[in-house]
């Protein structure tokens, strides 16, 4: 029985993944890993019923991934992302033509997740 994915995002900053990741988007760390002190990072980190790990380790992912994650309350998301003034990023919504709200934000590694919802809800 299947019951979870948890995208591995590649990040080389851990003091800018933590102010993308916490500061600006809401995320909560759940545990840190390292096998030695000087060794990558590994971290999960939650967001509501969202799960995501962040990784230093070359091998673990790519850099560049994208991750959609669907929800509702988009626009009141993209009121509180667009009230703390991130300095790198501006998000907007974009209506697409299958009927969905989409807002795509680019980590500071060239991940990006997309935040969407219907258009009906």
């Amino acid at each position: 029985m299947l019951k979870q994915v948890i995208p591995i995002l590649r990040i080389f900053d851990i003091a800018k993944a933590k102010e993308f990741y916490v500061d600006y988007l809401g995320f909560n760390i759940d545990w840190e890993h390292r096998f030695e002190p000087e060794l990558p990072l590994y971290m999960q980190l939650t967001l509501g019923t969202v799960t995501i790990h962040l990784s230093e380790h070359h091998g673990d992912c790519t850099p560049g991934a994208a991750i959609r994650i669907e929800m509702s309350g988009l626009h009141q998301l993209h009121q509180q992302l667009t009230a703390k003034s991130y300095r790198y990023l501006r998000p907007g919504i974009e209506k697409t033509p299958w009927e969905l709200e989409e807002m795509t934000l680019t980590d500071p590694f060239g991940n990006r997740l997309v935040f969407y919802e219907s258009s009906a809800s």
